[in-house]
């Protein structure tokens, strides 16, 4: 059962053909055609069958025919009847590649193929290729080389086109998928399958749309935790329904949206089919940067400053040699080459003196990467450089790019770089654009290890009370929040705001001033004014009682003449928010279509339109994602200290943040938000206004499989809820808790430290440890379709230097997975040797089935070793039926009704 569910479509190891008679090539359509002649090209590993659904004979005939994929290219109304004969055939996946197929056939397509349990690929899509099979199942064109590298994609000619380019540039793919619309498996499903591909290190992704966002980033952070993910995404959407109505809506676009959910996901984004063909270069290399410091070494001063202005531009670092390395490397080099920022070579430059160059790069702490740059020069030769470059990096741990400059002169060295898999480029701005891709894959995999709970340490807010707020007015079938019911619900969330009052008539006003002391602000407060400045519904640093009784008066009149219909509350007084070098910060949130809730940071005040200063991110947010994302933003260079002012409370403005995201965790019916101006300051921060809009809480962006109080949300938070502690038998106690990515080395310890028998029993292999890929899969989850909880046991020990230290292990976990039917799940349990017969072994598994009973699940199963009595008489205990598996007789299958 660790077979992955769409194997049979992705590793067939038998395969059926329904796709017209060859022998009449006029009656096949033209994508029949070209899938005839690409399987008849090279020999497919497993068994290969025709049929032709009108000559192949009776069902009884049929019905002697096994397969697990079956493929399909022909005519539209022939297309259904071939998924019925594909479903009676018991084929367990289906590939349709036929085109032209309307939104509601391709409805009754998946129909058919949900009622006989087929996974569908297709329709409209151009079919898969899977070169280490021998596997051309598509209309792309001949057999792409064997190679690590995936690529998905959602538009057939720019497959094609790739799959050109990588046949003229020595790259080879695990597997190629071209996706349509309407297909059935969708681009979550495949990436997934990719995730879990041991001949897959690298996916490339062209992305045009998404149907559901938490199975997207599910799918999307399972991968790029364990391999490289690099996506070129094309159009541009609105951010969200309401976005004209905000400050925040009317700057920000999907498209922002989905670089943050890119970022969060660990992925890299690129913004061009040239970028993502440099991409594609790094990534069959199977670079790993550590970093943004990138060293040039070069022959030619103008292309070296070239590539250090492009550095610069695309925010990376100059890796500069240290004093050390500089000395060393110096009297290696011609007389005329410089040290200073470049490794500026000089014309004389010779492949012994590249090569000592790089070496010296390579070993330099203060190096991530290296690009060596080549301009063609007189008497000099490409290949004898190039050569050394192929040389020298057999013994590299850094990435190492080139820059060939010229054409048909240093053709031959480009071959040579290309047969080594040392990505070359034809400029100095592409090559560090690629090295930019890969560190940016390093920065994103810091977010994506984050997985913040819904409620930060902070104190805790009072939830139910901003919940009645907003059900008050949405009682009122009103959606945008006063100023004062916005700052009562930031209050809620322990957001400190200016304190503001309102006032019925002039005389309060003035009252209300003089008791607050001058200056104050006034503004007018109405359900109906959403932006108050555009009625001049907003008064500043009013001096004294007579002056906000006359303002009070003139405002009201202005704002009825500009605005009849609104509705008029009054007008709220406050006391002007003193700071004398406070910066304008806006924080806020706007929901996007298909991502659902988005926190931004920026520059504030009345001039936020014209800056256009919005950095975002997904929440929940913890403080190194909110730090982040402040970094992010143009307004952070004000914030230190800056032309004389001090610098601000950075930790004032980061718990802001997290109570914003509290806010939008608990209250799924916050739609769109801005605090603006938050003032902060060496002092702290406080909100000056706000404006909140909510609506009735919706079903969300969620694949949820049961019920969960955060569907509205693209990345589940940590279940934090589920954290027990327990007594332990025979004394002691252990926590129970859901696993987190800083669980790796804990359960690679525990893995390590298992007998043979048991990591046997656990893994039905004689493995010693979790390889990489498979230890990141198992501790950074999707909460939503899977669960992990691990047992940790804290345990008082005396260091080296004789003082006690608290140290802590996992020494159990019980895990399960959702099934593809979305109603049942598969479980697996492990226990630590030293740990047995403690009962912790039953209680991971009464804890995984009652939050698999909570998600909405109804059976949990498993298979169980026949020779492992200890777990086979555990599982009887807790009341599972232990029966035979049919398709193992060394496996015992055991299910439970949930």
């Amino acid at each position: 059962m660790d077979k992955h569910y769409l194997s049979p479509l992705f590793s067939p190891e038998s395969i059926v053909v329904l796709a017209g008679d060859a022998d009449a090539p006029d009656s096949l359509t033209p994508q029949a055609r070209t899938l005839h002649e690409a399987l008849r090209a090279q020999r497919f590993s497993g068994t290969l069958a025709f049929l032709d659904i009108h000559t192949s004979g009776t069902l009884a005939d049929l019905a002697q025919t096994r397969a697990d994929l079956a493929i399909i290219a022909l005519p539209r109304q022939d297309v259904a009847a071939a998924l019925e004969v594909a479903g009676r055939i018991h084929c367990r996946s289906a590939l349709i590649i036929s085109a032209g197929i309307d939104g509601a056939l391709a409805a009754e397509l998946k129909r058919i193929a949900r009622r006989e349990g087929v996974h569908l690929l297709g329709p409209n899509g151009l079919g898969l290729q899977r070169p280490r099979l021998q596997l051309n199942a598509s209309a792309l064109g001949p057999l792409a080389r064997t190679g690590s590298l995936a690529l998905v994609s959602q538009s057939g000619a720019l497959t094609s086109s790739m799959l050109d380019w990588a046949r003229n540039n020595a790259v080879g793919f695990s597997s190629v998928v071209s996706l349509g619309p309407n297909t059935a498996v969708d681009i979550a499903q495949v990436l997934d399958f990719l995730a879990n591909d041991q001949h897959t290190h690298s996916i490339i992704v062209y992305l045009e749309g998404i149907s559901n966002a938490r199975r997207f980033m599910s799918a999307l952070r399972s991968a790029a935790n364990a391999k490289p993910v690099v996506v070129l995404k094309a159009g541009r959407r609105p951010a969200g329904n309401e976005a004209a109505h905000t400050h925040s809506g009317t700057i920000v676009g999907a498209d922002d949206v989905f670089d943050a959910a890119l970022r969060r996901a660990g992925a890299v984004r690129v913004r061009s089919f040239v970028e993502l063909f440099s991409a594609a270069k790094c990534l069959a290399s199977r670079y790993r940067a550590v970093g943004r410091r990138l060293a040039i070494v070069t022959n030619g001063g103008g292309p070296g400053v070239l590539a250090a202005d492009w550095v610069n531009e695309i925010f990376l670092q100059m890796g500069k040699l240290s004093v050390e390395s500089a000395t060393a490397l110096k009297p290696l080099l011609p007389e005329q080459a410089s040290l200073a920022d470049l490794i500026d070579l000089s014309e004389e430059a010779t492949a012994a003196h590249y090569r000592a160059a790089i070496e010296a790069a390579s070993r330099d702490r203060g190096i991530d990467g290296v690009l060596a740059i080549y301009s063609t020069k007189a008497g000099g030769d490409s290949g004898d450089v190039a050569a050394a470059l192929v040389d020298v990096k057999r013994s590299l741990s850094k990435p190492l790019l080139a820059c060939w400059m010229g054409d048909a002169s240093v053709g031959n060295a480009r071959q040579q770089l290309n047969e080594a898999a040392i990505p070359n480029f034809r400029t100095p701005e592409a090559a560090v654009g690629a090295f930019g891709n890969i560190a940016s894959f390093y920065q994103n995999q810091l977010l994506l290890q984050q997985t913040p709970p819904p409620l930060s340490t902070l104190a805790k807010p009072d939830i139910e009370g901003a919940r009645l707020v907003i059900e008050s007015v949405l009682a009122e079938r009103r959606k945008v929040l006063t100023e004062m019911e916005s700052k009562t619900l930031l209050s809620a969330f322990h957001i400190p705001v200016t304190n503001t009052i309102l006032a019925r008539n002039a005389n309060e006003a003035m009252m209300i001033a003089t008791q607050l002391g001058f200056p104050v602000a006034l503004k007018i407060d109405s359900p109906d004014i959403l932006h108050k400045s555009d009625v001049q519904g907003v008064a500043l640093n009013i001096l004294n009682g007579a002056g906000v009784r006359d303002t009070y008066n003139d405002m009201v009149e202005r704002v009825k003449r500009l605005q009849p219909g609104a509705r008029l509350n009054g007008v709220t007084v406050q006391k002007m928010a003193r700071a004398q070098r406070g910066r304008e910060i806006c924080i806020g949130l706007v929901s996007d279509e298909p991502f659902g809730p988005v926190i931004m940071f920026g520059a504030g005040g009345t001039m936020i339109e014209l800056i256009r200063d919005r950095a975002m991110e997904l929440p929940p947010l913890n403080k190194f994602l909110a730090r982040r994302l402040i970094e992010r933003s143009r307004v952070a260079e004000t914030l230190v200290e800056w032309r004389g002012a001090s610098p601000v409370d950075m930790d004032a403005l980061e718990r802001v943040l997290l109570r914003v995201s509290e806010m939008v965790c608990e209250l799924p019916q916050l739609r769109q938000m801005d605090i603006n101006p938050i003032i902060v300051d060496e002092s702290g921060a406080v909100a000056v206004d706000a404006r909140i809009i909510v609506d009735s809480a919706s079903q969300g962006v969620g694949m949820g499989s049961g019920p969960s109080p955060y569907n509205h949300l693209a990345i589940l938070p940590y279940p934090a809820r589920y954290e027990q502690v327990w007594p332990m038998r025979g004394g002691g106690e252990y926590t129970v808790r859901p696993i987190h990515p800083n669980d790796a080395q804990m359960l690679q310890d525990l893995v390590q430290s298992l007998s043979p028998e048991s990591r046997y029993f656990r893994f039905v292999s004689s493995m010693t440890q979790l390889p990489p890929p498979m230890l990141a899969r198992f501790t950074l989850i999707d909460y939503d379709r899977e669960m992990a909880l691990v047992a940790v046991h804290k345990q008082r020990e005396a260091a080296t230097d004789g003082t006690i230290v608290e140290t802590e292990r996992i020494i159990g976990v019980s895990r399960y997975v959702t099934n593809p039917d979305q109603s049942s799940c598969e479980f697996s349990l492990v226990v630590a040797d030293a740990y047995a017969g403690k009962g912790i072994g039953s209680r991971l598994m009464e804890c995984i089935m009652d939050v698999a009973r909570e998600k909405g699940l109804s059976e949990i199963e498993g298979l169980v070793l026949t020779n492992n009595p200890g777990m086979l008489k555990l599982m009887r205990g807790l009341g599972f039926e232990v029966k035979p598996f049919a398709e193992d007789p060394d496996f015992k299958l055991v299910t439970h009704a949930l």
